[in-house]
């Protein structure tokens, strides 16, 4: 089945195997970078400190008050380079091209101390099987800017559909974020209640940190360009702890299923692709899987639950 012409040129194609080596690369870069914020940033509650934010470029760190610095640090998938960029003016930056993580991490560390930070970051990859500290990591990856450009303008389609999902809620919702450990786009609602200490377990992370962030009840949905369980791109959505029932919930669109393995509801990004409607489409996961979530775990949807938000127009108290 062809996809509507429309549908075509919004949502770009990315099927991860034609740039799985390339997303490899990347999503080891972006834990580099990423790390520079985790360093110099004051811990903040489910590790929202350390987590990337969608750019019209790219990501970025946004700004990391390092010493008396104030420095942000950003992946530009336009001109596909690398940035440093200080409060004083200071700039620099190294091209984005086939080179290894060990070039790429020594690089990063010299724009960041050439703008006035310092580079002392944790060295080596979190939540991957088997890591390499960056330092050692030699063997040359490739990098498919082609590829990356059209993952950026994915991404640049489905976070303004997360932040529009989050107005509709009046309870502890996080940022729209990308996390590089597990390189996935995330938003999350808190139904307020503490939650079962989390067993932990997860590759190359502290059970600590996946202690914290699964302090309180969630429902988390996000988008993950492959990998972690699904060898191509996926919306997913999970609660912690799982409710019973919550497998069985009714869940739009049709193409959405349960993932028994993974214990998350899936939505292929090619069925979204594919879709007349993919911005409804998506929402209607988002909203679909909450409200399984929402009510076979019995939070109290009438206190914390608003109409989704409209532009210029207050929330209504009436």
């Amino acid at each position: 089945m062809n996809a509507p012409a429309s549908a075509t040129i919004d949502w770009p194609d990315i099927p991860y195997e034609q740039w799985r080596e390339t997303a490899t690369f990347l999503h080891l870069a972006s834990q580099i970078v990423g790390k520079y914020r985790l360093a110099h940033t004051p811990w903040l509650n489910h590790s929202w400190h350390a987590t990337l934010y969608v750019t019209p470029p790219g990501l970025t760190t946004g700004p990391v008050a390092d010493g008396n610095a104030f420095i942000s640090l950003s992946l530009d998938f336009h001109d596909h380079v690398v940035i440093a960029e200080a409060g004083d003016g200071a700039r620099a930056s190294f091209p984005l091209k086939p080179m290894s993580i060990a070039a790429f991490y020594q690089s990063a560390s010299e724009i960041v101390t050439t703008v006035g930070g310092s580079f002392n970051i944790h060295g080596s990859p979190n939540e991957v099987v088997d890591p390499i500290p960056f330092s050692s990591d030699l063997s040359d990856r490739p990098y498919d800017a082609d590829a990356v450009s059209r993952f950026h303008q994915a991404l640049a389609r489905i976070a303004p559909i997360f932040d529009r999902f989050r107005t509709g809620f009046l309870g502890k919702v996080s940022p729209t974020h990308l996390f590089w450990g597990s390189f996935d786009l995330a938003v999350t609602r808190f139904s307020g209640r503490t939650a079962p200490l989390h067993p932990g377990g997860f590759p190359a992370l502290p059970d600590s940190v996946t202690q914290e962030a699964y302090s309180h009840e969630v429902f988390s949905a996000g988008f993950w360009p492959g990998g972690n369980g699904a060898d191509e791109a996926m919306f997913y959505a999970y609660a912690y702890p799982t409710p019973e029932g919550f497998n069985a919930g009714k869940v739009r669109p049709a193409a959405a299923t349960f993932d028994s393995a993974l214990g998350e509801f899936l939505l292929p990004y090619a069925a979204v692709r594919e879709s007349a409607t993919p911005e409804a489409d998506v929402m209607a996961f988002l909203t679909s899987t909450y409200e399984a979530a929402a009510e076979t775990g019995k939070w109290d949807r009438a206190a914390l639950e608003c109409p989704t938000g409209t532009p210029r127009i207050p929330r209504s108290l009436g």
